[in-house]
Parts: structure tokens; C-alpha cells; sequence
């Protein structure tokens, strides 16, 4: 069955970086449209970018635009999504989702199929 693994998060200090992985198995991610979601304590889930299987186009939170890119591997079946300047209230569990269909609006109720997420802790 379909699977999404998450991997790569970990303690940074602020201004650092981070690289996080999603691996797929049991599913084509070329089939879908592809987003990086992410919980923060206390908080509401949130969008952080997602990007579309057609066009290949992003879409990155307000909140994280410019610090982050989305990409996607297909020959590999992954997905990516590269974190700079991280700030600490980009802390939060980080997850990899899928659906079917278009990747905007990049909303979590959207999105259909999850990964157990990957812990990122930014701080001092």
C-alpha cells in the first residue's frame, strides 16, 4: 500500500538550514500534486509549499516565501523541501502529503494521503 516517509529533520540554531526528504513507495508521485505541511504546538496545521505534478508550479506559504523551495524527484520518487534561514517559530512537525487533482489552494484538508512527519526544532 501507499506509503510517505519523512526524514531529515533535527535541532538547527536560527539562521541554519535544513534539507527534508519524503520518500514515496506504493505510489507514483508523478500522479499528484505534492505539499509540505506543518504543526506547530498549540497550533493549527499549516501549508508551508506545495507544487503541482503538470507544471511543476509552487506554492509557497506568505510566511515562507523565499526561504524555501519545493522540489520533486520523479525517477527517484521524492520530494524535497530545502529550508534556509530558519527562524524559531519555523518550528513545528513536518509532514508530506499528496492528492489528487490541483496543488492550489495549498490547504491541509486538501490533501489525502500523509506521511508520519519529521520533527524540526529551531532554537538557540
Amino acid at each position: 500500500q501507499e506509503q510517505l516517509v519523512e526524514s531529515g529533520g533535527g535541532l538547527v540554531q536560527p539562521g541554519g538550514s535544513l534539507r527534508l526528504f519524503c520518500a514515496a513507495s506504493g505510489l507514483q508521485l508523478d500522479r499528484y500534486s505534492i505539499g509540505w505541511f506543518r504543526q506547530a504546538p498549540g497550533k493549527e496545521r499549516e501549508g508551508v509549499a506545495c507544487i503541482s505534478s503538470s507544471d511543476g508550479a509552487t506554492y509557497p506559504a506568505d510566511s515562507v516565501k523565499g526561504r524555501v523551495t519545493i522540489s520533486r524527484d520523479y525517477a527517484k520518487n521524492m520530494v524535497y523541501l530545502q529550508m534556509n534561514s530558519l527562524k524559531p517559530d519555523d518550528t513545528g512537525v513536518y509532514y508530506c502529503a499528496v492528492r489528487e487533482g490541483l496543488a492550489f489552494p495549498c490547504w491541509p484538508s486538501r490533501y489525502n494521503y500523509w506521511g508520519q512527519g519529521t520533527q524540526v526544532a529551531v532554537s538557540s
